[in-house]
């Protein structure tokens, strides 16, 4: 590695504090822009659902995905679990409020993939056709 490209770490982020410092939103981003998440706030985006119509509407997912991807959910405060005392116990999700702010932000990027799938398997296949 070049003494030039090493300065890069002096940069400063956009929320003023060097590169190597993520400005607490990596962890965010991360839960973000994992395989399961969207889908899941997209889906439970049309109101509460229990877990096997969760799992119905995200096609591909495993249950056990399903389960990681909610609990994290949860935890990051976007999903609300609610059990009811029934025999077997009944489990639904929701949005909670954060949840429901993301709603609009993953609608506009569903729009942009819709808008855009064409044009980028497009460049895909150009860029295989040059370089595979």
């Amino acid at each position: 590695m070049s003494a030039g490209h090493t300065a890069v770490t002096d940069l400063v982020q956009p929320c003023g504090l060097p590169e190597h410092q993520d400005c607490g939103i990596r962890d965010v981003l991360d839960r973000l822009g994992d395989r399961w998440s969207v889908l899941a706030i997209v889906e439970l985006s049309a109101g509460t659902r229990r877990f096997g119509e969760l799992r119905r509407g995200i096609a591909g997912v495993s249950q056990r995905m399903l389960t990681l991807t909610l609990r994290r959910l949860e935890r990051d405060g976007l999903v609300l679990r609610t059990a009811y005392p029934t025999v077997p116990v009944t489990v639904t999700y929701e949005l909670t409020a954060r949840g429901r702010s993301l709603t609009d932000l993953v609608g506009q990027l569903a729009q942009w993939s819709l808008a855009h799938r064409d044009a980028i398997a497009e460049s895909r296949r150009g860029w295989d056709a040059d370089h595979l």
